[in-house]
């Protein structure tokens, strides 16, 4: 807890913002007690997660920290969740935007509030953060976006590289028991059940509807602010980690935005960096409040006079499932890209391995993978502190095509986007390539450090997808995820290629094998020549903890099974969030998700995923609980999905719902 925390907060638990078309949205608020006589600026933070439980407790370790230095922050909940009105349709739409400026305009009209306001936001958060600075609103003068992306078809949950990722299923699968919670009576009164009904009788299939859209069309480009860096004009501080799946937006916001724009980098996973893991968290609340100060108070904290990038060089390690502490260095660049501070090596894949001068493939090489390649390729979205990372490489680079070099000779600070230029062709009429960049120990451990994949029917744009041809040879450029490692001397770098990468990716309609044709195959790899700074962030702190009681522990399990008999693997996972009691107003909370994915080792058309959420809220002998189930799988030329959901109160069937349905493959 942060000891500074001087200013008394007066705190509103709950208070109605009435939109235009009479939605109320909820609204929770903190902020100085003299703020009604002294106003101040306000921070907005936008969800659907609902702010009554589903964030509460890291919004009581944040948002106080800044009303106790002179904020008014406010957590919304998005229309349809939590206590707030209506229904939501999908993620991101143009309505969920209208509110948003609706309510960043109500902040400003406040008399506690000075009129200039911010906006900050992780995940969700960070999108609509992004999205909503583009509509320009004339009082939101700055934001922080953390884990978020500036193109929702490439970068986000959905796809990658043009393939279709299974997170797609998990999480329709999560946001779909999300969904199903009811508003709390203590709230809104006798309401409730009609609300929660209605939530319930209209719950959309997200699933459905994002498998639709299997090409980057316009329903992916509304919200992707790199259709116009231009449309922001509010000051930008962008975050994530290296654990988490939003770090391609990071640079490249970097690199187009025109607004002022600063960027962090940091160890952690999907998490704020003073609450995140691996170690070492740093003072987020601290470095925060230095940009609000500056951009909403003006007052000159030096934030905008330093570099503009600072991230964190992580250190070599050995393959773990998960980490508590990342070794490494902190380094800073003057924006990106920094061709001052980082340079391309070019490297060749060749009959000898992966060399650092130029040659060439003198005959072609096969990538003909066991559709199991992948299934120590770990959590796409590390989220919930379980066993996500992927582990030791050496069983998926056994079913891979590799590239080694010799021993190094010299540390190599990989910073940036690799890049591999391929020559290749498929022997059917589609075909996906994952590239693995690892870090091979002396005792012959492998650890992946970055990775990238393409869809051969997106191979020249992610807009459309293109027949291809069977033999014929097409060039190629798959770049992978950005990345800040070192791989140390003694050690030897790694490009390991497969034709399929499951669990992270859905297999092609048919099992394609991929060629490299003879001639140049060469990797582009950035390498960082400045010097390590000193940590330049304070340690973390907080504010009051949300006072909870534990009624049972959350925990995580992960496991790999092979059925000689039939070729299946199949990947469990089950996390348990655990059970706790919100003890200022009697709410107890329970969640336990369940997820399986299981593949053919050369069979396609037996690719399953299935998943299960429970949820279950309680107070004083009053209970709701929900289970939601989907399952998809597919043949050549569709997906099909199955789902349901059932919902109880004090354990009596309220309703249940079940979808049949299919989607055509087009691209994936």
């Amino acid at each position: 807890m942060d000891q500074s925390l001087t200013c008394q907060v007066n705190e509103i638990e709950n208070t109605w913002i009435r939109l235009s078309d009479g939605v109320k949205l909820a609204a929770r608020i903190w902020m100085p007690e003299n703020s009604g006589s002294n106003p101040v600026p306000g921070i907005l933070e936008y969800l659907p997660y609902r702010k009554r439980d589903g964030t509460a407790i890291r919004d009581a370790l944040t948002h106080p920290y800044f009303a106790a230095h002179g904020y008014a922050c406010v957590r919304v909940d998005i229309r349809g969740n939590g206590e707030s009105d209506g229904l939501m349709e999908d993620e991101y739409l143009k309505l969920e935007q209208d509110d948003g400026l609706e309510v960043i305009n109500w902040i400003a009209a406040q008399p506690w509030c000075d009129g200039n306001v911010g906006m900050m936001g992780i995940s969700w958060g960070g999108f609509n953060g992004l999205q909503i600075a583009a509509r320009q609103p004339e009082a939101l003068k700055a934001i922080i976006t953390l884990c978020s992306t500036d193109d929702r078809y490439a970068d986000d949950i959905h796809y990658k590289g043009g393939a279709m990722l299974l997170e797609n299923i998990g999480w329709a699968a999560t946001m779909f028991s999300y969904s199903t919670s009811p508003p709390d009576p203590l709230l809104v009164g006798n309401d409730w059940l009609a609300i929660w009904q209605n939530r319930l009788e209209n719950m959309p299939l997200l699933a459905q509807k994002w498998m639709q859209h299997q090409s980057r069309d316009e329903y992916w480009q509304h919200g992707s602010i790199c259709e116009d860096y231009s449309s922001i004009k509010a000051a930008v501080y962008c975050m994530t980690g290296w654990a988490d799946a939003y770090i391609n937006s990071v640079p490249r916001m970097m690199e187009h935005l025109q607004c002022p724009k600063k960027a962090l980098i940091g160890p952690w996973l999907h998490k704020y960096p003073h609450l995140a893991l691996p170690e070492p968290r740093i003072g987020f609340l601290q470095e925060a409040l230095r940009w609000w100060d500056y951009w909403l108070k003006g007052i000159d904290t030096g934030i905008m006079e330093e570099p503009a990038c600072t991230l964190y060089l992580q250190e070599s390690v050995p393959p773990k499932a998960n980490y508590e502490y990342r070794a490494g260095q902190w380094i800073q660049t003057d924006g990106w890209p920094d061709s001052n501070k980082v340079t391309m090596q070019h490297w060749s894949l060749s009959g000898y391995g992966l060399i650092n001068e130029p040659h060439s493939l003198d005959t072609s090489v096969k990538v003909d993978s066991a559709l199991t390649t992948g299934v120590h390729s770990g959590e796409y979205m590390a989220l919930w502190f379980g066993p996500d990372y992927p582990t030791d490489q050496r069983r998926d680079d056994a079913l891979s095509v590799c590239f080694d070099t010799e021993v190094l000779t010299a540390d190599l600070n990989v910073v940036g986007n690799p890049k591999l230029k391929l020559k290749v062709s498929s022997d059917k009429a589609c075909g996906q390539l994952t590239a693995r960049l690892s870090d091979i120990a002396s005792d012959g451990q492998v650890t992946r450090v970055t990775y990238g994949m393409i869809n051969l029917s997106n191979r020249d744009a992610l807009e459309s997808a293109q027949d291809v041809a069977p033999g014929e040879a097409y060039e190629i450029e798959l770049q992978l995820d950005f990345i800040a490692q070192t791989i140390p001397k003694g050690h030897k770098m790694r490009i390991a290629l497969s034709s399929s990468y499951f669990p992270l990716l859905w297999p092609t309609p048919e099992k394609a094998a991929i060629t490299l044709e003879p001639g140049a195959q060469s990797l582009l790899l950035p390498v960082y020549n400045g010097e390590p700074i000193e940590n330049p962030f304070e340690p973390p702190v907080s504010a009051e903890p949300e006072k909870i009681t534990q009624l049972r522990e959350a925990s995580n399990k992960r496991t790999i099974t092979e059925d000689v008999a039939t070729g299946i693997v199949s990947i469990d996972i089950e996390d348990d969030f655990g059970s706790m009691r919100f003890d200022q107003h009697g709410m107890c909370v329970e969640q336990i998700a369940k997820e399986h994915y299981s593949v053919h080792l050369d069979d396609p058309n037996q690719t399953k995923a299935q998943t299960h959420w429970y949820y279950r809220t309680s107070r004083d002998g009053w209970q709701v609980s929900t289970d939601t189930y989907m399952t998809i799988t597919c043949d050549k030329d569709n997906f099909y999905i199955k789902a349901e959901l059932v919902a109880f109160l004090d354990e009596k069937l309220v309703l249940e719902k079940n979808w049949d349905e299919s989607v055509a493959r087009v691209a994936v």
